[in-house]
């Protein structure tokens, strides 16, 4: 997530409540704010047919042996999770903060990330991403970092960019300073929080299986890890009706193993494992096959 976007310049002060009516929104009853979160998820559903029909595919390739209403299932509940996390974060980012230590509970070995010393967080694009964002930088004391994708909405811009800097004061950076930035906070000793399970296209990618099909899959995780002498900590968020739970496994042995395509091979397995816990708690609305081995047709 460094420099701020270009579409403001002053970040209020770390720990700000934000406007007031965003927090009275946020003392809303939890299943009052699921609902409307339900509410723009069947909004979604219905007003974005093609993000809709990418999800049908994604599941569809990663799944051909369900049947075909355990897929709809999982599509539906794919757009119903992502309108609740949305909703979400106005609590997340505005509500007090013994509210948010309160819905967000903190499963496993969470306490290795406060170890001195630099540590690669994988952290796969769950819906509970900014639960577990936020949850931790409250909780651990430490240098954080991660990558920020700029909002096409100014408005909505400024708004995530400041909610993910509610708690500590991590390191935020653009896309564009790709692996640079974060390999500086690494060096520094910071906890980076890595999003390496989407299509970034085929430079520094390869093709390993992501559910039996050949996937362009970055080696950010090992290499980021190498070049620190970092352990890899994943860390999963689940959405539930008391909130989130955010579980952080152990730091992941012999790995990197010196070879990035083995890594990149067992992140997506690791990956499978978790998703089939829970599908419809995936961002299945990204294109995730779209580039393509040479000589294959496209997916989409």
């Amino acid at each position: 997530m460094s420099a701020a976007p270009k579409t403001f310049s002053v970040l209020p002060p770390t720990g700000s409540p934000g406007p007031l009516w965003l927090r009275g929104l946020a003392r809303l009853p939890l299943p009052v704010l699921r609902a409307a979160g339900w509410l723009l998820g069947a909004a979604l559903y219905g007003l974005a047919p093609k993000r809709r029909a990418v999800a049908v595919r994604n599941l569809a390739l990663c799944f051909p042996h369900a049947s075909a209403a355990q897929r709809r299932a999982w599509l539906w509940q794919t757009f119903r999770h992502f309108g609740q996390a949305f909703v979400d974060r106005v609590w997340l980012w505005h509500a007090p903060p013994e509210v948010v230590a309160r819905r967000v509970r903190l499963e496993g070995a969470w306490q290795v990330l406060a170890a001195p010393g630099p540590v690669v967080v994988f952290a796969p694009h769950f819906v509970g991403l900014d639960a577990a964002w936020t949850r931790l930088t409250q909780a651990i004391a430490r240098e954080w970092a991660g990558v920020y994708a700029p909002q096409v909405n100014e408005r909505l811009d400024r708004w995530v960019w400041q909610g993910r800097h509610r708690f500590g004061q991590p390191k935020i950076m653009s896309r564009r300073e790709g692996l640079r930035g974060l390999a500086r906070a690494l060096r520094a000793g910071a906890a980076i929080y890595l999003l390496p399970d989407m299509d970034f296209g085929a430079a520094q990618s390869v093709f390993v299986p992501f559910f039996g099909v050949a996937a362009a899959t970055v080696t950010s995780l090992p290499r980021l890890a190498a070049l620190a002498g970092a352990p890899v900590v994943a860390v999963v968020a689940r959405l539930d009706r008391r909130g989130y739970r955010v579980w952080v496994g152990p730091p992941w042995a012999q790995y990197p193993s010196g070879d990035d395509e083995a890594d990149a091979r067992r992140m997506n397995a690791e990956l499978e494992a978790w998703i089939a816990e829970a599908p419809g708690q995936y961002h299945w609305l990204h294109r995730r096959f779209k580039t393509r081995p040479p000589g294959q047709p496209p997916a989409y």
